[in-house]
């Protein structure tokens, strides 16, 4: 049974990097006790920093898996626990990646329907670097390891807690999952057309693939 492993939170504050200049990120997260709300706005009880390029209607929450977890563990060689990539949402049992882009899932009572993947960034390889694991070449290496995760939009608000049942409600009608739509905006951009009919992505994807979707 696909369920939810852990609902993590944080907020924004200065870690100083040595590979980024932006000191100020609400990366470092951390499980809850109990059960979170998740609003429109996302996980109650979590910060954006940098709202420029996180957290907006595409990217309300974020997911990642133990499953992915235990490849990154056994690469790394060291333990990961929930929320050390940023996740809100630590889920069990459900292949986050083979996902179709547009699925929408009920968490909890909330609703939720996949709209974007994890991009890796400075931010992300420097808090990697912080923490103590190997960070060289972290952006590359996370893209070409093709284990992104989702992020989703709130459809409809509702409560979370760990334990929760995660159902898959409805499937669109292509094919492009998570890690397709992943390596098409990283790595293998000759995918690109492929999204033309993918239904409710970033605008900036449909400029890149050469049409605007619906």
């Amino acid at each position: 049974m696909a369920e939810l492993v852990s609902v993590n939170v944080g907020i924004p504050r200065t870690v100083e990097f040595e590979t980024t200049s932006l000191p100020d990120t609400g990366i470092e997260k951390h499980p809850v006790a109990g059960p979170v709300r998740i609003t429109f706005a996302g996980v109650e009880g979590n910060e954006v920093a940098d709202k420029r390029v996180h957290g907006d209607e595409f990217m309300r929450v974020y997911a990642y898996s133990v499953e992915d977890y235990a490849w990154w563990q056994a690469e790394l060689g060291r333990p990961l626990r929930p929320g050390h990539f940023a996740e809100q949402l630590t889920t069990r049992g459900i292949d986050l990646n083979a996902a179709l882009v547009g699925e929408t899932w009920r968490v909890g009572t909330a609703l939720l329907q996949i709209a974007h993947v994890r991009v890796p960034c400075l931010t992300f390889k420097g808090w990697m670097g912080h923490t103590g694991y190997d960070a060289t070449a972290w952006v590359k290496r996370f893209a070409l390891a093709g284990r992104p995760g989702p992020y989703f939009r709130v459809l409809e608000e509702g409560v979370v807690a760990a334990g929760d049942a995660i159902t898959v409600v409805d499937r669109p009608d292509h094919d492009v999952s998570v890690g397709e739509l992943f390596r098409a905006v990283t790595i293998q951009p000759s995918l690109l057309p492929r999204l033309r009919d993918v239904p409710g992505l970033k605008p900036w994807i449909y400029e890149r693939a050469g049409t605007r979707g619906s």
